[in-house]
């Protein structure tokens, strides 16, 4: 009996051991497992939440193409309508003897070309967009090749789609005189590099004065006289010295009477008294553009 007894303590110890082990792994696990399936339950109403948007999303561009191809059902109907209300009472005019059958064909036709406005439309921005982009490059190519010249003495812009170039005339010419200094030979150079590289543009030399009056020159008049010759000696170097074409040139004077600063000052008088250079638009270009094809 005592054996048994003996064998029995150690068993009972052995499974309390056993128990008290599996009992803290079993916690774990179970806590594990808790996380887990939290997790596992977020990501499922993160998924749900992305499939609600994704489908909120396809009704959204579905509802958008059923109104945008309502809409081009809608104005196809309304140029369809007009042109039947057009044909309709070019009819009846022909008819009344109102128009003749010539006048009545040409009016057909306009109304046969509302359709292709927007195109037409297109093509003249994308156009104006092309023209835009190439006077940035020549501006950009301008201001590279003169360098790095005071601003205040040479100025480079574009203004409602045109170029131009205003070079003081402190760089040009001396005051009153319409000779070029060799600083005048220089940068004219530069700029004439640009220009030759761009046989199809055309340009205006503007010789512009200060207000003050000319001191009986024998050779100068007056204001008008020296600005004049200032464009021409300019347009003279460019196509003798630098071999642009004549044919792309044209010389100009504006005395004192387009000012770009007030000449009751030195400063303003200063800024006044410059030489501009004006690309031409090419026009002929443009109003191609507006012919029908």
């Amino acid at each position: 009996m005592m054996k048994s007894k003996f064998l029995v303590l150690p068993l009972v110890m052995v499974v309390t051991l056993f128990s008290c082990v599996s009992s803290k792994k079993f916690q774990a696990l179970t806590g594990k497992y808790g996380d887990l399936n939290n997790q596992l339950i977020a990501a499922q109403k993160e998924a749900k939440a992305c499939r609600d948007e994704k489908a909120e999303a396809e009704r959204q561009r579905s509802i958008a193409d059923a109104q945008r191809e309502a809409q081009i059902g809608s104005l196809k109907d309304q140029i369809e309508l007009l042109k039947r209300s057009g044909n309709q009472t070019l009819k009846q005019l022909e008819d009344l003897s109102v128009i003749s059958s010539s006048q009545a064909e040409s009016i057909k036709k306009s109304l046969d070309n509302i359709g292709s406005k927007d195109a037409y439309i297109q093509t003249i921005q994308s156009a104006a967009a092309r023209k835009d982009s190439m006077n940035m490059a020549l501006v950009m190519n301008l201001k590279g090749a003169i360098g790095d010249l005071n601003d205040q003495d040479v100025n480079i812009k574009v203004d409602k789609g045109v170029v131009y170039v205003d070079i003081s005339d402190k760089v040009l010419f001396k005051t009153g005189s319409f000779d070029l200094s060799e600083r005048a030979k220089t940068v004219l150079g530069k700029v004439a590099l640009v220009l030759k590289n761009q046989p199809d543009i055309e340009f205006m030399v503007e010789g512009h004065t200060d207000n003050v009056a000319m001191k009986g020159d024998k050779d100068l008049m007056d204001n008008w006289d020296l600005s004049v010759k200032r464009a021409t000696t300019i347009v003279r170097l460019l196509q003798k010295q630098y071999e642009m074409n004549p044919a792309q040139m044209v010389a100009a004077g504006r005395a004192e009477f387009r000012p770009v600063a007030d000449n009751s000052t030195e400063a303003g008088r200063a800024a006044n008294r410059r030489t501009r250079i004006v690309i031409l638009p090419q026009l002929d270009q443009f109003f191609k553009l507006l012919e029908k094809k």
